[in-house]
C-alpha cells in the first residue's frame, strides 16, 4: 500500500505501554478529515483543521495517547507545533507535511521531552508491518485493538483500504472520544475523496452512542497515497466501488467501538422505520440509544418497554401513539435488535448502541 508505521512507550502511560505511534506514506497523499463539533477542540484537532484547509499533500500521521492536549491553550497549539517541528527534523519531512492527534486525560500538558525523545525511535522502527504497533499504542480504556480492510479491482489494479481506530467511551455522534486513521493506495481526486469520507463517516462513526458524551479530540483522518496506479477515482462507477470499500471500512470499525464500549454487556442495534424523513427517523433512533432507563433496562434483561415509547415521544419527531410499533428481540442474547415503526412516512435510519452498566460507572469513576 505504500506505508508504514511504528510504535513504541515513551511514558505516557502508567502502564508502560505503547503510547506514541506514527504512520508514515511513502508517497505524498491526499487527506481528508472529519472532526468533533465540540466547541471546545484540542490542539491537534487545531492543528490540522489550519493545514487541511491548504489542500496540500501530507506525509504522515503522529499519534499520542495518554494525554489529549486538550484545554491546554496556546501552550497546548505550541506544543503541537513544536513535536511536528521535532518530527519533522527527525524524518527528513516538511512539517507541514504532518498531521497529529491525540487521546486520553483532558487538561494536562504533553510531556514533551518524553515525546521528544521517542520521535527518533519511531522513525527508525518504521516498517510495513508497524501497523499492529500502531494499533495498540492509540488505546485508552479500550479492551482490544479494532482494524478494518476492504478491498477492490479497478481493472488490473487492486486498491486496498485499511483503518484502525480507538475508542470506548465518550462515545456520542458528531462525534465520539475516537480516533480513525484510514489509509488507501487509491489514486482519487481530492474532491471525491472528500465527498467520500463525508458519507462514510455519516453512516457510520455518526450512528453510534455509548453514553451520548462528546469529546473534545475526535478524529477521521483519511490518506490517499495512489500507489495502486489505478486510473484516477472521480465520480460515477468507479467512485462507487470506492464508496463501497470505504463504507465497509468505517462501519465495522464504528460497530467495534460500540462492541468495545465501557463496561458493555450487550451490543444494540435500533433501526426506525418508516418516519416522515431521515432526520426524525435518525432522531428517535438516538433518543432511544441514548436513554439511560432503556439501556439499563437492557442490561437487566428487563423487558420494560415502555421506556423505547417514552423515548420515542421525547424525540420530537412526529410520531402519533395509533402508528407506533415496536419490537425488541431477546433481551437475554449478546445482541438485541430494537425495531421501532413510526408510522409518519418512508424514512429508515440505524443507530447502534450498548447498555449500561456498573461497570461503566466504575470505569468512569475511577478513570484519571
Amino acid at each position: 500500500m505504500g506505508f508504514k508505521a511504528a510504535g513504541i512507550a515513551c511514558g505516557l502511560k502508567k502502564s508502560g505501554k505503547l503510547d506514541l505511534a506514527l504512520v508514515y506514506s511513502q508517497l505524498p497523499a491526499k487527506a481528508s478529515a472529519k472532526f468533533t463539533t465540540n466547541k471546545i477542540q484540542a490542539a491537534p484537532v487545531i492543528f490540522n483543521k489550519k493545514l487541511l484547509k491548504q489542500n496540500r499533500t501530507f506525509r504522515a500521521i503522529l499519534v499520542n495517547s495518554g494525554n489529549a492536549n486538550s484545554f491546554t491553550g496556546r501552550e497546548g497549539l505550541k506544543d503541537a507545533e513544536e513535536i511536528a517541528c521535532v518530527l519533522g527534523e527527525a524524518s527528513g519531512l516538511k512539517k507541514e507535511s504532518i498531521l497529529l492527534a491525540s487521546t486520553g486525560i483532558i487538561g494536562r500538558r504533553l510531556p514533551l521531552a518524553k515525546i521528544k525523545a521517542g520521535i527518533p525511535k519511531l522513525v527508525l522502527g518504521l516498517s510495513h508491518s508497524g501497523l499492529d504497533k500502531v494499533k495498540k499504542a492509540i488505546l485508552t480504556t479500550d479492551t482490544f485493538t479494532k482494524e478494518a480492510t476492504a478491498q477492490f479491482n479497478l481493472g488490473k489494479h487492486k486498491i486496498t483500504v485499511c483503518g484502525i481506530a480507538k475508542g470506548a467511551g465518550m462515545i456520542a455522534p458528531r462525534m465520539a472520544t475516537m480516533l480513525g486513521l484510514i489509509f488507501t493506495d487509491a489514486r482519487i481526486t481530492q474532491k471525491a475523496l472528500q465527498k467520500a469520507l463525508g458519507i462514510a463517516v455519516e453512516n457510520s462513526f455518526n450512528c453510534i452512542t455509548v453514553d451520548g458524551c462528546m469529546s473534545t479530540n475526535d478524529s477521521v483522518i483519511l490518506l490517499a497515497n495512489s500507489a495502486a496506479g489505478n486510473p484516477q477515482i472521480e465520480q460515477g462507477r468507479n467512485f462507487n466501488a470506492f464508496l463501497s470499500a470505504l463504507n465497509t471500512v468505517c462501519l465495522r470499525l464504528a460497530k467495534m467501538i460500540v462492541k468495545d464500549a465501557e463496561g458493555a454487556t450487550k451490543f444494540i442495534k435500533i433501526k426506525v422505520r418508516q418516519a416522515k424523513n431521515f432526520r426524525e427517523a435518525k432522531a428517535v433512533a438516538l433518543q432511544i440509544a441514548n436513554s439511560n432507563l432503556f439501556k439499563t433496562a437492557v442490561y437487566g434483561e428487563n423487558p420494560n418497554f415502555g421506556r423505547i415509547v417514552a423515548a420515542a415521544g421525547a424525540s420530537g419527531a412526529q410520531i402519533k401513539e395509533r402508528n407506533l410499533k415496536i419490537k425488541v428481540s431477546s433481551l437475554e442474547k449478546k445482541e438485541i435488535n430494537v425495531t421501532v415503526s413510526v408510522g409518519s412516512g418512508k424514512a429508515d435510519a440505524v443507530v447502534y448502541t450498548s447498555d449500561l452498566t456498573p461497570e461503566y460507572v466504575k470505569i468512569n469513576a475511577q478513570y484519571t
